[in-house]
């Protein structure tokens, strides 16, 4: 038994014995709708201090209230008598260092030493850890003021309680690095001495924050707390969960969405040996829940897959077999090449391009694209008579809790769900069909068990980023200026889950088009048809990876046929922008092009059949321009340098943010150059990596990256790094080549 499995066995007696030795906690929930509440408790000596923030809270005006509760395991920060500090995160960690950021800026404010910090991952809990779906680049965005506040609030208490055992005032003392210090004679008190008469203090209602000058974590390059145990392979992940008296699943879908279960020839399976049963699972109405299927459950995951494969299945396809993503692809460009329904105008369009200097259109396609995280979808359930247990790689707990609670008929709050690394996401694990089938098969079979999708069936049973066509028609005067601009997208919407018969994109879906900082005076947007005929989902950037690309390209076209340089283009496009309310838009873009633009060295002569292109993009309230330096040779591209400037306002921590930057510019090479998902007769065609190649560290261009210093709120950070590099990419090989690629990915294979 290796450890992964020892160390899963231990958490679960752990468990097993703290339930049975726990005592009710209760909770005052009392509080005023923009409130959050604060928790303060004393236990074994020590100092929990714990926050929960409402889904309709805003930090500016939520005031602190303190609750009179007993000690909560899950409570946000417990400060030991030791001096040990132990701080959950709300948030999923899948790889991108939430989990050591935004309990930095806690131990920041705390004024807390960083080597006596243990980081945990908080399980399912609204109520003590606010909203806990970790996406739309929004956990930093949200929960940075409410961590500094709950780590200043813990330091002051602390120094209250310091000022207490010194007999001196409050304003005598202060914190640092772990210890309360008297300045009248520097004598020291440890946290830890201090956490019990801490644990007794009044919350402060309104804690004093570091200023910028005083940062020691934040904005610092910190090591990842897990690090250590990612290099040594001994970080537990959602497929590592084991328990006593598991049992193992494999499962089978079938491969045209909205087809159902036609007859089932089970009889030979169920002979094989170490096979327990073969459970059909039944869709409900949830668009995250499980579109149906069938499952063999078997002593090891081995059988479990084996007699899958042997088990005679026929399915009756439904109506979405006329789905081909190729002649499909062809209509959306057709819906957007004709006049479509009007979302947005302003200005005079005709008139501007019937003043015009000259004109330029082109459209833009891409298609579908499947989150492929390294680890599949995965998940341990055990539902019992009066509980139910999951342990999960998720972005959202609350869905899952939401979801089974639907399917087992039970309150959400009497589902626990234990909250998992994640090893890679990007939208994929928001939804919980996976959860919600490994349910049906333990409320079946009575036992806890881990059903782990094949590679196959999480390629083809998935939630598909938009295949999409966008068609841009634009007008210049004689300096080149761009004076009009009209831009329809299509695309199959992410409303589409939630709102059945939807034909297109709704104004929503279209507004990144509508507040784009270029804001043309002369202006129209346009949403051609495009149902939906598979499941459409979040991926990591969503609709900016098009947009980006159609914004981004299209740019560069102006720009070369206004005979300007691809920079000074674009300088002059923002500065023509006359929105007051887009003026900081407009500056913060162009820092982040004048950054990228100076260490590419774009401008500058390069040999032959090399060449550097730019973009920018403003998506999830952040600024990131690209430049991307190539060679091409015939049909051979090679990325050999790329520039990524980005400005997210305060930044955490940098070494993530890097890391965040690179990892945007290896999604960014895989969706341009290689990955699309193909459907034939409403199937996907595409089935592993050979016919879905992500890219090879073989082919990792040198990434540099340069970070805004701003004093501005955190905004955006993983997801906004992806969108500018497809436009770059093409405006590169455009430069080095003469050729431009306007259908994403510039090299598909043929599947």
């Amino acid at each position: 038994m290796n450890e992964h499995v020892l160390h899963a066995m231990n958490q679960w007696k752990q468990r097993q014995q703290q339930d049975k030795t726990s005592v009710d906690t209760k909770i005052n929930t009392s509080m005023s709708r923009r409130g959050f509440l604060k928790t303060v408790s004393l236990a074994s000596g020590g100092l929990a201090l714990g926050f929960t923030i409402p889904a309709c809270s805003t930090t500016e005006t939520a005031k602190i209230a303190s609750a009179d509760v007993k000690f909560n395991p899950s409570g946000f920060i417990h400060l030991s008598e030791n001096g040990d500090l132990l701080l959950y995160c709300g948030r999923c960690e899948m790889g991108q260092g939430i989990s050591t950021a935004l309990p930095a800026a806690v131990a920041d404010e705390m004024e807390a030493d960083w080597s006596r910090v243990t980081i945990k991952q908080a399980d399912g809990n609204e109520e003590l850890y606010g909203p806990q779906n970790t996406g739309g680049s929004a956990s930093i965005r949200k929960m940075y003021q409410p961590m500094r506040e709950a780590g200043a609030a813990a330091k002051e208490m602390l120094i209250i309680a310091g000022a207490k055992v010194f007999k001196t005032s409050v304003d005598n003392c202060y914190a640092e690095n772990h210890f309360v210090i008297n300045k009248n004679n520097q004598e020291k008190l440890s946290f830890g001495e201090l956490a019990s008469l801490a644990a007794n203090s009044a919350i402060p209602e309104s804690p004093t924050l570091k200023t910028k000058d005083q940062f020691k974590y934040i904005g610092k390059a910190l090591d990842r707390h897990d690090q250590g145990l990612v290099v040594e392979g001994k970080r537990t992940y959602g497929v590592d969960t084991k328990l006593p008296g598991m049992k193992y699943a494999a499962i089978s879908h079938c491969p045209v969405l909205g087809g159902t279960l036609k007859s089932l020839d089970k009889a030979a399976v169920l002979k094989m040996k170490g096979v327990i049963d073969v459970v059909e699972i039944a869709p409900i109405k949830h668009p995250f829940s499980s579109i149906g299927g069938v499952a063999v459950v078997a002593d090891n995951s081995w059988t479990a897959q084996r007699a899958l494969q042997q088990l005679n299945i026929e399915w009756d396809l439904g109506p979405n077999t006329v789905y081909n993503t190729k002649e499909y692809k062809q209509q959306l460009v057709k819906n957007v090449e004709k006049p479509a329904e009007l979302i947005t105008e302003r200005g005079n369009l005709d008139k501007a391009f019937n003043d015009s200097a000259a004109k330029v259109s082109a459209t833009y396609t891409g298609g579908h694209l499947c989150h492929a995280p390294m680890e599949p979808n995965a998940s341990v359930v055990w539902v019992q008579k009066d509980s139910c247990e999951v342990w999960a790689s998720t972005q959202s707990p609350a869905d899952i809790q939401t979801v089974l609670a639907q399917y087992l008929k039970r309150e959400a709050k009497d589902i626990t769900v234990h909250v998992m690394m994640a090893g890679g996401a990007f939208g994929r694990k928001f939804k919980c069909d996976y959860v919600h089938e490994a349910a049906v098969i333990s409320e079946q079979i009575n036992a806890p068990v881990q059903l782990i999708w094949s590679r196959e069936e999480d390629m083809r049973t998935g939630f598909y980023h938009s295949i999409n066509a966008q068609h841009i028609e634009a007008s210049l005067d004689a300096q080149g200026n761009v004076t009009g601009w009209l831009h329809r997208a299509a695309f199959p919407s992410i409303n589409s889950l939630f709102q059945e018969g939807l034909d297109r994109a709704p104004k929503g879906a279209i507004g990144d088009i509508d507040n784009h900082p270029f804001a043309i005076n002369n202006f129209r947007s346009e949403s051609g048809e495009a149902p939906a005929h598979t499941r459409i989902g979040w991926y990591r950037a969503v609709y900016a990876i098009f947009y980006g690309f159609a914004f981004g390209t299209f740019a560069d076209e102006l720009a070369y046929k206004a005979g300007k340089d691809p920079v000074k283009f674009l300088n002059d496009v923002y500065d023509n922008n006359q929105n007051p309310e887009q003026a900081d838009q407009v500056k913060r873009s162009k820092a982040v092009l004048a950054l990228a633009a100076k260490h590419s060295g774009i401008g500058k002569e390069l040999p032959k059949g090399e060449g550097i292109g730019i973009a920018v993009h403003y998506s999830f309230n952040s600024y990131v321009a690209m430049a991307v330096h190539v060679k091409v040779d015939g049909d051979n591209i090679k990325v050999l340098n790329v520039d990524c400037a980005i400005d997210c306002g305060q930044i955490l921590n940098t070494d993530g943010a890097t890391a965040q930057m690179e990892g945007a510019v290896v999604m960014g090479m895989s969706l341009s150059l290689y990955t699309e998902i193909s459907f034939t007769d409403g199937a996907v065609v595409n089935s592993n990596f050979h016919d879905y190649p992500v890219m090879r560290i073989s082919d990792m261009p040198n990434v540099r990256v340069h970070i805004v210093d701003s004093d501005e709120k955190p905004t955006g950070l993983g997801e906004p790094g992806v969108a500018p590099f497809a436009p770059a990419l093409s405006n590169a090989i455009f430069a080095a080549s003469g050729t431009r690629y306007r259908d994403l990915p510039i090299k598909p294979l043929s599947v």
